[in-house]
């Protein structure tokens, strides 16, 4: 037998390896509960064909084929669920039953856990864009696929869901886990509603300029912009980037590990 064949190796894995493991677990644990599966996927799924059989029955005042106009801002709400009321519900809870205090004292670094938060949610948010994104070209989407425009559209959901990653995690690290579920829901009624996020700013009259500089507004432009135009939406990257360095700078400093 060689010597040191059987020697222990004590320390931590390499700080990639970690991110990695723990953006898989927290994957699975997405993908596993159906209250978030709900959200990431069913309710965009219903919101799509929703608004397509009701553009065939009632004027909603969307120009051009409802289809072209409605995938892009369905793509805009599932970013924003997972990435927003999924991250904040999970969260909060991970805090009130002590997850988040077990996991700060492990060799993972709080930054790894962030990273592997993060992580999850992109694959999340990959398979909703097959998912959705199918589901569309089934229906008749016909994307402006330009260079400008994937590249725009990619701009968009990463900074989309640095945004509102960043203020589910603000909410989740300072209001109970139970207040969190019942803030998260009622933002994302809202802003589902009126947040210019499904449809196009114009379709709320004189509020539709105001609702622009919205996170919502910024991410359902931008993608309408990125698909439909195919251009680069410089404004509505400005706009979600500004969104994401406050919220991170909020969270940092006010959000509570136990």
């Amino acid at each position: 037998m060689s010597s040191g064949t059987f020697t222990p190796r004590p320390g931590a894995a390499p700080y990639p390896r970690m991110v990695t493991a723990q953006a898989r677990m927290e994957t699975k644990l997405l993908l596993r509960n159906g209250e978030q599966l709900l959200l990431a996927v069913v309710i965009p799924l219903i919101v799509l064909i929703g608004g397509l059989l009701a553009s065939r029955r009632f004027d909603l005042g969307i120009e051009g084929h409802p289809i072209d106009l409605l995938v892009p801002g369905v793509l805009a709400l599932a970013v924003m669920s997972t990435s927003f009321t999924s991250l904040a519900i999970a969260t909060g809870f991970e805090r009130r039953y002590g997850v988040l205090k077990r996991l700060g004292s492990s060799p993972l670094p709080r930054s790894g856990l962030l990273l592997g938060k993060v992580g999850a949610l992109l694959v999340v948010e990959l398979l909703q864009l097959v998912v959705l994104g199918g589901t569309g070209l089934l229906l008749g989407w016909q994307p402006n696929l330009t260079a400008a425009g994937v590249v725009g559209a990619l701009l968009v959901a990463l900074l989309g869901t640095a945004a509102f990653a960043s203020l589910g995690l603000l909410l989740a690290g300072t209001l109970r886990a139970e207040a969190t579920l019942a803030a998260a829901n009622l933002v994302y009624l809202l802003l589902l509603a009126g947040g210019a996020v499904v449809l196009p700013a114009s379709a709320y009259g004189g509020a539709g300029g105001s609702l622009a500089w919205l996170p919502s507004g910024a991410l359902g432009e931008g993608l309408r912009t990125a698909f439909i135009d195919g251009a680069l939406p410089v404004r509505d990257l400005l706009v979600l980037a500004a969104w994401a360095v406050a919220g991170t700078l909020l969270t940092a400093r006010t959000f509570r590990w136990e």
